[in-house]
């Protein structure tokens, strides 16, 4: 039998190499430490924080840090049965730079390829994906074959059915040009439920920047829930019932990076416990401002406790 899972994400993995030294570059840095990383990985993790059944769709290196990433998904509680290894191709490592509070270089080594956009159709368990309560994907991984191929068969067999969630987590540094990362995601929207992305994803989604007209585009596209993230103007959410803002939560920020990640595993909690979409909203703000409060990302991943206890503080 298909085991059910409560979400099911597809999308990169890797190592995060994040400074011990905050406030200088790479080349005065001297220790560093070793994290799971990558976008659908981390809203794995931060959705098995709360108690979901999470499992992810990738590939990694069949090399020490990919037996090291298996390993740290079993520690936080996240089914690995669905990541795969390519060989000959190493696991993806990243290092960033950090300058609170809003400047976070990131530095990919994803060469030749990454095992994540090794992912092909035939490598897919579609009846766990059309089982999922909610399954999650990426634009990263419409950026390249077979990876584009596997994410838009994976939709497909989805069938717009329960929640299907697209992260437009749109970055150049993927693709040949913003205008051919739009026809893609044009034909990925065709299949999923909610989107959520920051004001210049949406830019790459609709080609509209302004927030409200933004989460329009993304609706006449058949989306029920448009989630647009403007910085420091709060998040808009709109859905059949309308649009609500939501402010963000003030938070002294370590390291930007994952905040974005915990914010899509909290939205996956809320809207699993059926919760309306102002709640939802700001739970998914809470958590995204403790993990900004924190160096790591999947490390940093709260709990409900401490999501609500961030909440409390903000009101």
């Amino acid at each position: 039998m298909t085991t059910r899972f409560d979400l099911v994400t597809m999308g990169r993995i890797g190592v995060d190499l994040y400074p011990q030294q905050t406030g200088v570059g790479l080349e005065d840095v001297t220790s560093f430490g070793k994290y799971l990383g990558g976008s659908a990985t981390n809203v794995a993790v931060a959705a098995a924080r709360y108690g979901r059944r999470s499992a992810v769709i990738t590939k990694t290196g069949d090399d020490p840090f990919g037996r090291y990433l298996h390993r740290a998904l079993g520690e936080f509680g996240v089914d690995d049965r669905f990541v795969g290894a390519s060989p000959g191709l190493p696991t993806p490592v990243t290092f960033c730079e950090i300058f609170p509070p809003d400047d976070f270089p990131l530095y990919f080594y994803r060469f030749p390829k990454a095992p994540d956009l090794d992912l092909a159709p035939e490598d897919l368990d579609f009846d766990a994906i059309r089982a999922a309560e909610v399954f999650w994907v990426t634009v990263t991984g419409l950026s390249q074959e077979p990876s584009r191929a596997a994410t838009l068969a994976a939709l497909e067999a989805r069938g717009r059915r329960g929640i299907t969630v697209l992260d437009l987590d749109y970055r150049p540094m993927f693709w040949e040009s913003r205008e051919q990362a739009r026809e893609w995601v044009g034909k990925a929207l065709e299949h999923v439920t909610v989107a959520v992305g920051n004001l210049d994803e949406c830019d790459t989604a609709v080609a509209v920047r302004e927030p409200r007209a933004a989460a329009k585009a993304l609706r006449d596209k058949g989306i029920s829930l448009a989630v647009v993230k403007q910085g420091p103007k709060g998040v808009l959410a709109v859905d059949d019932t309308g649009g609500v803002e939501v402010p963000p939560v003030p938070v002294e920020v370590v390291n930007g990076l994952g905040a974005g990640d915990a914010f899509g595993g909290a939205l996956v909690h809320g809207l699993l416990s059926g919760w309306g979409t102002e709640r939802v909203m700001r739970f998914a703000n809470a958590a995204g401002a403790h993990v900004a409060g924190e160096l790591s990302c999947s490390d940093a991943m709260p709990t409900e406790d401490q999501v609500l206890r961030k909440l409390g503080g903000a009101e």
